[in-house]
């Protein structure tokens, strides 16, 4: 599929998530379903296909390591210093971390996989446990700091690890490390089951997006939507071309970077002090304006 056609083909799922909520056709007991199923069949079944036979040693390097740190930091960095106009500790906290808080699971990394070859998938995959234990980390720390929610530490660890998405990235990594061998229906049966993970999450993402923008700042929204969608992109091919990876870690290290913000934040918004409806709110900007560039980044790197 060319550049074009994944264009229209991305926002037309986005559409059709959009009008089947507007409809009723996916109210929120049907999304929440979908959701579900989505988090804990589909997306961890596409990476494990994804990353299963790979070596560790071949996807695992000290350049990710320090890379990843250094792209989330230096991006929540910038807007802290950014956020400081906002008077509202609840808007300083979303706005710094809806900067850097990236939509890996149900954009970035299925995305990569239909878009890209094997090797970057792979490495994608990789890349979505090591950005997503970091951010998460991060974003907690920042809501509980700026916010002064109250919230157990030891309670979002266990959620956080007991993640099914980075559960079948460690059972993947198993596999490949120690070459345990996986019967060839098992393998064709996930390949199926995953293949379904970029039109369903592109329609449970547009299902998701609340077009109010009857409060909408434009420059507070503005602010996170450029350091999430230019600047971290940005910084990612900075640093990683720095650091002197192969092609194929460099494109799936932007690519992933760039995705919009993850439209958890709401939920951690709203469970830990933040403006539940400016998260909304930029949600919906850098998922829309990502369109545009993420358009660009798979040209450029197609």
């Amino acid at each position: 599929m060319d550049p074009a056609a994944r264009f229209a083909y991305l926002l037309g799922m986005l559409v059709v998530g959009v009008v089947a909520r507007q409809v009723g056709l996916l109210d929120a007991v049907r999304t929440e379903r979908l959701n579900t199923v989505a988090f804990y069949v589909v997306l961890p079944s596409l990476i494990f296909v994804s990353t299963y036979d790979r070596p560790l040693a071949s996807l695992l390097s000290p350049a990710l390591l320090v890379g990843v740190p250094a792209v989330v930091t230096a991006t929540a960095g910038l807007a802290w210093l950014l956020s400081r106009r906002h008077a509202d500790p609840g808007r300083r906290g979303v706005a710094v971390v809806q900067s850097y808080h990236t939509n890996l699971g149900y954009l970035g990394f299925p995305l990569v996989a239909a878009t890209f070859g094997a090797d970057v998938t792979a490495t994608a995959g990789l890349l979505l446990g090591l950005i997503s234990l970091v951010q998460i980390t991060m974003t907690v720390l920042v809501l509980v700091t700026v916010a002064d929610a109250e919230v157990s530490l030891r309670g979002q660890a266990r959620e956080l690890f007991t993640n099914p998405v980075l559960l079948s990235l460690l059972l993947a990594v198993v596999v490949g490390w120690y070459g345990l061998a996986v019967p060839g229906p098992a393998v064709a049966g996930l390949s199926a089951v995953g293949d379904l993970a970029l039109p369903l999450a592109l329609v449970l993402v547009g299902a998701s997006l609340e077009p109010d923008v009857g409060d909408l700042e434009p420059a507070a929204t503005g602010t996170v939507v450029a350091l999430k969608l230019l600047w971290m992109p940005l910084v990612a091919w900075l640093v990683f071309s720095a650091l002197g990876v192969e092609a194929a870690v460099l494109t799936a290290a932007v690519v992933m970077h760039a995705m919009p913000t993850a439209v958890s934040t709401f939920v951690y918004a709203t469970e830990l002090g933040g403006d539940a409806e400016f998260a909304s709110l930029n949600v919906l900007a850098t998922t829309v304006a990502s369109l545009g560039t993420v358009f660009v980044l798979i040209t450029w790197f197609g």
